[in-house]
């Protein structure tokens, strides 16, 4: 994937395996989220609360994936984040929630 992040589309990039990969809140990506974590108002609740958990946060960013390269699955991407570091995921985490807050 070559295309950066468009910020003021609310997405946010992370690196996975030598890839980029870009996470964009769409409509549809907010939907599939939320039917598997609960509502998202709660899912920012637990956030500013420092309660999310690692799980969460994954499966957030694996519905918001806007192209998933091959070979790139949700446990790769789980283990990328770990490999990175909270401190290293986190701005992208806040990027996505600001947005799903915010709105455009």
């Amino acid at each position: 994937m070559t295309d950066l992040a468009n910020s003021v589309r609310g997405e946010g990039a992370l690196r996975v395996g030598g890839e980029t990969l870009v996470l964009r809140p769409s409509f549809a990506a907010l939907v599939a989220a939320e039917g598997e974590l609960g509502p998202l108002f709660a899912l920012v609740e637990r956030a500013a609360e420092g309660k999310l958990g690692i799980g969460e946060m994954v499966g957030l960013f694996w519905h918001c994936l806007r192209e998933c390269p091959e070979g790139v699955t949700r446990e790769r991407l789980g283990e990328a984040v770990v490999e990175a570091g909270l401190a290293a995921v986190t701005p992208v985490l806040r990027v996505l929630l600001r947005q799903i807050l915010a709105g455009k």
